[in-house]
């Protein structure tokens, strides 16, 4: 049984087949999905996507693209959608300096401010990072004794930023771009990191892994990454897949997963 710890199963790409989404994953072996808001309106939808969907849990928060700083309202409006049933994790938050698409004050800002939140509802975190990690790190280790856990979605450091992650009890999320010929740094991580420290994902709509790279993904296509990691590692499918899902279930604190 593999779970698929990053989605976004309320993107339009999804809108009208989501039961046939959800069926294919299952054949698949993909017995669970983790969808992920990425701001208010999209995190209001995924906790209802988790409420229609056993198979489906939820995360709430604002995307470093969509950042800004946060008024009162607007914090209460995001606990309150962070204390509802299958919300598993606060996320995906963070910093991305590759687009810039929000001032870097800003989403340093709004990623403190998500922070409290993770600190108040004793939520786990899950972080997008992309050419940040410096003052990823500055910001997290304020946080960190206070934290309920934390994900690396689509883990892109080089394997000493993943060291330095591992010292401090973080979980690594990797993505089907491990599939990649060109992924060396990325392959280099999933084959040197504990695999007791390490999850799964698609990213869906996007990400999608070889045999299907240049199409839309889906968290069917999560086991490609998961064979990626066992090859690489030298162990078999049923060993990753094993060890992925039971660290997905610690951290998010699933404690009656799907059968």
């Amino acid at each position: 049984m593999f779970i698929d710890t990053h989605a976004h199963l309320d993107f339009p790409e999804f809108a009208g087949d989501l039961a046939a989404v959800l069926e294919r994953a299952k054949k698949a072996g993909v017995y669970e999905v983790v969808t992920i808001g990425i701001n208010l309106a999209s995190s209001e939808k995924a906790t209802e996507l988790a409420s229609l969907h056993p198979e489906v849990y939820a995360t709430v928060g604002i995307h470093p693209h969509d950042a800004f700083a946060l008024s009162g309202p607007q914090l209460t409006a995001l606990e309150t959608l962070a204390r509802k049933r299958r919300v598993v994790a606060i996320g995906e938050v963070g910093l991305d300096y590759y687009r810039d698409r929000q001032p870097r004050a800003i989403q340093r800002q709004c990623l403190r401010q998500q922070l409290e939140i993770a600190c108040k509802t004793r939520l786990p975190v899950v972080f997008h990072i992309r050419e940040a990690h410096p003052d990823f790190f500055a910001i997290v280790t304020d946080y960190a004794p206070a934290l309920n856990g934390v994900v690396l979605h689509c883990f892109s450091g080089d394997w000493a930023v993943a060291k330095r992650c591992l010292d401090m009890g973080f979980y690594l999320s990797i993505p089907g771009t491990v599939t990649f010929p060109k992924a060396e740094k990325q392959q280099e991580v999933a084959r040197r990191a504990p695999l007791d420290r390490l999850l799964v994902e698609t990213d869906a709509p996007y990400l999608a892994p070889v045999p299907h790279r240049g199409k839309m993904n889906e968290p069917a296509f999560t086991r490609y990454t998961a064979e990626k990691v066992a090859a690489l590692r030298g162990c078999s499918l049923e060993e990753v897949a094993h060890q992925t899902t039971a660290n997905a279930h610690r951290v998010f604190r699933i404690d009656n997963p799907t059968e």
